[in-house]
């Protein structure tokens, strides 16, 4: 397995994607003000979670982009690896109130079945599908951006689900006009909130790895260490830490054991370790402690420790 998703990302021009999630983020609150009002008049319950996500989007977008100014920042003496990881901090609060929000969505809806109330159809249609139009200009905005940020991915998704909420909606109500189906509007909240926790549960494994500091998980960490024990002059290689610093970025501390006769060559072995692990994984951060064959570690893990 091979690691080419490990290079940099560097986006072209930072301000103008600020300037497209200060957009987003207006027009999703404007939104939710009047989904709200169209919500409590109409009695929709749909409509209320709808504008509840819609909030729950505008408030994701806003720590979306606070994450992405704050991740600019270059390294210093508190944070040495950088502020990168704020954008993955951002994801895991967006993925976690995706989450929250799709329970609470669960409970009323089924709240609503045991006591069903009465829900006006129109108003119910004609907001969702302002909503619709608000949601797929939000997407357009996100979308370049989310295939390169973990972050940006998160407050996409909420976007997404949205989207996929108001067209919910929008059958809820027609069908409420046609055939008088009230029990239609918390049916399709249950699908809104079903869809919305497999989707966040989906993604939030990935965000908390990097917190962890599992692994890349698009490289084979065995596979790695075999790649540095075949250059040459290496004997062995043991108490490894490999971990991502970021969503692009990975890292990798060890110990060499330089073969017996092979000293003087140190440096070198050193530089094509680092060569390797570099072009063949994209392995950018490497660290290496080396070790005389004679005086290595005795009884070494692979993995941890030291």
């Amino acid at each position: 397995m091979s690691g080419h998703h490990h290079h940099h990302h560097h986006h072209v021009d930072p301000e103008a994607g600020d300037a497209r999630l200060a957009g987003a983020v207006a027009v999703n609150l404007a939104l939710t003000v009047a989904q709200v009002l169209g919500g409590i008049f109409s009695g929709s319950l749909a409509m209320i979670a709808d504008a509840l996500h819609n909030f729950s989007d505008a408030i994701s977008l806003v720590i979306a982009a606070v994450a992405r100014r704050i991740a600019r920042r270059p390294a210093d003496a508190e944070m040495s690896f950088g502020y990168a990881r704020a954008e993955v901090v951002a994801a895991l609060i967006n993925y976690t109130t995706l989450i929250v929000i799709g329970l609470y969505l669960l409970y009323e809806a089924v709240m609503r079945l045991i006591a069903p109330e009465p829900v006006e159809g129109w108003l119910v249609v004609i907001i969702a599908g302002v909503a619709l139009v608000v949601d797929l200009v939000t997407a357009l905005l996100t979308w370049k951006m989310s295939k390169t940020s973990v972050n940006i991915r998160a407050a996409f998704l909420h976007n997404l689900a949205d989207a996929m909420g108001s067209v919910a909606v929008i059958l809820a109500g027609t069908l409420i006009l046609l055939f008088g189906w009230t029990w239609i509007d918390p049916v399709v909240t249950l699908g809104i909130a079903g869809y919305i926790l497999w989707m966040a549960f989906a993604e939030i494994g990935g965000v908390i790895r990097i917190l962890m500091l599992g692994s890349p998980p698009a490289l084979a960490p065995a596979e790695v260490l075999d790649a540095a024990r075949g250059v040459e002059g290496v004997e062995g290689m043991h108490h490894a830490h490999l971990w991502q610093i970021d969503e692009h970025r990975s890292a990798l501390q060890a110990h060499v054991v330089v073969r017996e006769g092979a000293w003087s060559r140190a440096d070198g072995i050193k530089a094509a370790v680092k060569q390797r692990l570099g072009e063949r994984y994209g392995i950018e951060h490497v660290t290496l402690e080396m070790e005389c064959a004679r005086h290595a570690c005795a009884r070494p893990s692979d993995w941890g420790e030291a």
